[in-house]
């Protein structure tokens, strides 16, 4: 069971021919109106890759939140642990044709206080896995750090600064972090490996079409591609990696193919528009897997520098 303590939100995409700069204008070609957000994305992705997901987050009392959890259980995504007493939050989307975004989006009110319920609840359900966002810290360390219940699995972005980062790897078992932000927070491959090693912490970078790199807190490194599409969409890729990432590792899964397996589905999601319109099941994944298998495609793996 996977716990994904984290945002719901109503995700308004406007599709523009470019991103805006500073005073420029641009003229939507599009607006629409649908589901997301990092916790609740991720949570669908886990389900329909076949994990017990669990949405644990804060919406409203309103017709559109309760539409919105409804879709989620239409999903198989348990949301008896959402709380319905404050409102759901708006993330603005703005999309070009070649599928790069830029977010924007509204804070919810998933407090300290609730995590650490959240947190013994999982414990008390025998749940595996607790996701939480890299909003949440450093406040989530304080609060959690020496607790016993499940294994953390963060997503690093959303972590304001270094001192988030170095606080949500002190307590997850695992994390996952995009590359331009890692650059940022932590360094470069030298450093990652060194924040993985000393936190004894898996730690999977994502690089888009670039692949992806999974730091062991063992040392040990592994590379992989990404999975070649023509992408529509990457809203939601990245929830998509991490959700994933977290119903291989409840399987059993060790890391790298946990990693391994959530690229591809990440890939997927990418072939269509939405956060969660392309979000893959479980044959679609396998199936790339297999050809991938077929095709010779392997993962590497060398030392990491300490």
């Amino acid at each position: 069971m996977i716990v994904f303590c984290g945002y719901a939100n109503r995700d308004l995409t406007v599709s523009v021919p470019a991103l805006p700069g500073v005073g420029s204008r641009v003229q939507a070609t599009d607006v629409r109106d649908s589901d997301g957000g990092m916790g609740a994305n991720a949570a669908v992705a886990a389900a329909r890759v076949g994990a017990d997901a669990r949405f644990a987050g804060v919406v409203g009392p309103d017709e559109r939140s309760t539409a919105f959890l409804r879709a989620l259980a239409r999903d198989g995504v348990d949301t008896g642990l959402t709380l319905r007493t404050a409102s759901l939050t708006t993330a603005i989307v703005l999309l070009t044709p070649d599928g790069e975004r830029a977010i924007i989006s509204q804070d919810d009110q998933l407090d300290t206080a609730r995590i650490t319920e959240l947190f013994d609840t999982a414990a008390a359900a025998g749940a595996d896995w607790l996701y939480l966002d890299g909003y949440r810290f450093p406040a989530a360390h304080t609060a959690l750090d020496g607790r016993p219940g499940p294994g953390v699995v963060v997503d690093l972005d959303g972590c304001a600064g270094p001192a988030a980062v170095r606080a949500a790897l002190s307590l997850a078992s695992h994390a996952v972090i995009g590359r331009a932000l890692a650059a940022e927070l932590v360094g470069d491959d030298d450093a990652l490996a060194e924040v993985a090693l000393g936190h004894r912490v898996h730690l999977v970078v994502t690089d888009g079409a670039r692949g992806w790199t999974l730091f062991e807190p063992g040392g040990g490194r592994h590379d992989g591609a990404a999975l070649a599409v023509t992408s529509v969409d990457s809203t939601g890729a990245g929830d998509c990696f991490v959700g994933s990432y977290c119903a291989e590792l409840d399987r059993g899964a060790a890391p790298v193919e946990a990693a391994r397996f959530a690229s591809v589905a990440a890939g997927l999601s990418c072939t269509r528009p939405g956060a969660r319109d392309g979000l893959p099941r479980r044959d679609a994944v396998v199936a790339e897997l297999t050809q991938l298998t077929a095709a010779g495609a392997t993962n590497t793996r060398t030392p990491c520098a300490r």
